[in-house]
């Protein structure tokens, strides 16, 4: 990814100076477990900068038009990621036995930047959906013949039905009394 650098300079020299950085980055795509997902339009960010005393504080929103595959039918899937970041940077190290989680914070550089790339990387990659689909609707495959199943119906989910249904009557304790018929002309009459 393109580096997103912030200077740290005298607008935000005292606490509680703010700074808007707002940019675009054309990047391709991104990649997020199994998925490879593309950025048509590349992804736009917009953040505020606060001294907030012993640090900087980075807030906003990350946000793009992700294009990929639907997890269901394997189709073109479109969605709108627009993922919050909320990072802090330190202007230096912490004292030994401070009370703060390594993972919280960064470091202002010596040259009095902050380096924001991994945290749009991160509010972009947190956004993403565990699953993606083209629809909220979307049908799937077909298991047995892989037919796209929102472009029509192949006929084998209603056999599957009928397959399930058939395997749940045999499946029954009363499932042996379907097989007795009465004799044909052998029982009482009722006519009497």
């Amino acid at each position: 990814m393109e580096q997103v650098r912030a200077v740290i300079d005298e607008r935000l020299e005292n606490p509680g100076d703010s700074l808007r950085v707002a940019g675009h980055l054309d990047e391709d795509g991104y990649r997020l477990g199994s998925h490879d997902f593309a950025l048509p339009a590349g992804l736009s960010y917009d953040l505020m900068l606060t001294n907030a005393g012993d640090g900087i504080l980075a807030t906003g929103i990350v946000s793009a038009r992700v294009t990929g595959s639907c997890d269901r039918c394997l189709g073109p899937a479109a969605f709108d990621v627009a993922g919050e970041l909320d990072e802090y940077y330190l202007f230096r190290e912490p004292e030994e036995g401070a009370e703060t989680d390594e993972e919280d914070f960064s470091l202002v550089g010596d040259d009095h930047t902050v380096d924001l790339t991994e945290a749009v990387r991160s509010a972009l990659l947190m956004d993403t959906p565990y699953i993606v689909l083209c629809d909220e609707d979307c049908k799937g495959l077909c298991p047995v013949c892989g037919a796209n199943l929102n472009e029509g119906d192949c006929g084998h989910a209603e056999l599957a039905l009928r397959r399930e249904e058939r395997e749940r009557l045999d499946a029954s304790p009363f499932s042996a009394l379907r097989r007795l018929r009465p004799e044909e002309g052998g029982g009482e009459s009722s006519d009497a």
